[in-house]
């Protein structure tokens, strides 16, 4: 679920478009944030943990000096959270420097270790994204898009990549299309980069949403295909290779809960799209109740497409902390625990003797939803009836959401009975599939619903090869 962004902009400095771009990605990740730069002669990384205004602030910034940028935030699915396992990761190798920032998670990491020179012992930290870059750094050949031609059919997986060297940016997707990846151009003209007015000459960017670009001051210009490679550096204009043979199956998490409202997928609005489905929900599990609110924020669209379709007013129920990240996104449970009471505060006149539709974007661990429940009951509510637009999560991700063990979702668990019992709620019901592409007016075919039908486009080992700490796993079978 990472944040990237690259910037391509000749005679000017590519590091603050990225960070306004990374700072429009900033709810993709939250753990740690990083640039690297290239002027033409040498790559330099700067990352840190921390948020992207932590990390990219007003000191640092001036000193990343150069016309070519990549730029990432961590939301982890390999790895601890560790500065050793921040991004871009970087690489000077014997064979070539190279920088990566990655969007995904890779199933055959084990495997990929095995290919490495020295092993699990060459890695200082522990992410698949590091992998890559010192497998990439070692590849025989002079050129580095040849490397990767040479590399990429080794690797199994969900990845969106950034890759820079001195001279040029590669964006790049699996031939899957599990995670997006768009491009867009930056106009001539000035633009508001620093804090100062730049002239720009028209430029190249990437992001992982329209909203990035929007942010760069870039227009859109196309998705990166599955299976692609775009070149920017090489000329005026980028140049694209095919890769492998790419069929898109676009992670629909994107579109239901991931990704801005404000962004585009698939040529959909993802407010409209969110909002259909809020819609169709109401269609399918309507509730004798006297109001219809959202769980902040995510769950606004939603909830405004229910009460359209319902017929129930409209109201805000609970405020959300604006300085609180993502809780679903914390890379503990305990933490995710506690980010809900920070996050948000019921709005007691509004929930006070009222019955309630409480409509919400998922139930993944069903802790978080728990602590809603009984917050929304605490401000005096009368009935709590919970509709989810989504289907129930019933298997593990493996192609870059963190939830890779199976026991850890609610619904593997318990029935939906039980779910409503765990968390409090007087009736709860999800979307159906269906009900989800009937909002999206899109085929089944272009999306992977693996963690809601268990059906995985890609073959995924369900081993310890698999788990999120598999490369510390493996430093400590070295060490000892």
């Amino acid at each position: 679920m990472c944040g990237i962004a690259g910037v391509y902009a000749p005679g000017h400095e590519a590091a603050a478009v990225a960070a306004l771009g990374l700072f429009a990605l900033q709810h993709r990740g939250q753990e740690s944030a990083g640039v690297g730069v290239s002027d033409g002669e040498g790559v330099m990384v700067y990352r840190d943990l921390g948020m992207v205004a932590q990390v990219l602030d007003e000191r640092r910034l001036p000193s990343l000096r150069g016309h070519l940028a990549i730029a990432h935030c961590r939301y982890s699915t390999t790895g601890s959270t560790l500065w050793e396992n921040s991004q871009p990761a970087f690489r000077l190798g014997p064979r070539r420097t190279v920088a990566i920032g990655h969007n995904g998670n890779l199933v055959n990491t084990r495997e990929l270790v095995e290919r490495l020179p020295g092993g699990r012992a060459r890695l200082q930290g522990s992410t698949d994204t590091e992998l890559l870059t010192a497998l990439l750094a070692d590849a025989p050949g002079e050129d580095l898009v040849d490397a990767l031609l040479d590399l990429l059919p080794l690797v199994k997986g969900a990845y969106s990549l950034v890759v820079m060297d001195e001279q040029r940016l590669i964006a790049l997707r699996d031939p899957h299309g599990f995670r997006p990846l768009v491009l867009g151009r930056l106009p001539a003209g000035p633009r508001e980069a620093t804090t100062e007015a730049v002239d720009f000459d028209p430029g190249w960017c990437v992001a992982s949403e329209t909203a990035a670009l929007d942010t760069m001051g870039a227009e859109y210009v196309r998705d990166v295909a599955p299976g692609e490679m775009v070149i920017l550096g090489e000329g005026p204009r980028p140049r694209s290779i095919r890769f492998a043979e790419g069929r898109e199956n676009l992670c629909v998490f994107e579109l239901i809960y991931f990704a801005r409202p404000d962004s585009y997928m698939l040529g959909r609005n993802l407010y409209e799209a969110r909002r259909r489905m809020g819609e169709a929900l109401a269609r399918e599990a309507p509730a004798d109740a006297d109001i219809v609110l959202p769980v902040p924020d995510t769950g606004a669209p939603a909830a405004a497409g229910y009460a359209e379709q319902s017929g129930l007013p409209y109201r805000e129920g609970m405020v959300r902390n604006r300085y609180a990240g993502r809780t679903f996104i914390q890379p503990s449970s305990a933490l995710r625990q506690r980010g809900v009471t920070v996050k948000l505060s019921p709005l007691r006149e509004q929930v006070r003797g009222q019955r309630l539709v409480v409509v919400d974007d998922s139930i993944v661990r069903g802790t978080t939803t728990k602590q809603i429940v009984t917050l929304l009951r605490r401000a005096g509510a009368a009935e709590v009836h919970l509709r989810i637009s989504a289907p129930p999560i019933f298997h593990p991700c493996f192609y870059g959401i963190d939830t890779q063990i199976e026991t850890e979702l609610i619904a593997s668990r318990l029935d939906l009975d039980g779910i409503r019992e765990f968390v409090g709620a007087d009736s709860l019901a999800y979307l159906s599939i269906g009900g989800v592409l009937d909002a999206l007016e899109l085929p089944r075919e272009r999306f992977c619903f693996a963690c809601f039908d268990g059906q995985y486009p890609l073959p995924v080992p369900y081993d310890v090869g698999s788990h999120k700490f598999v490369l510390e796993e493996e430093l400590i079978s070295v060490e000892t």
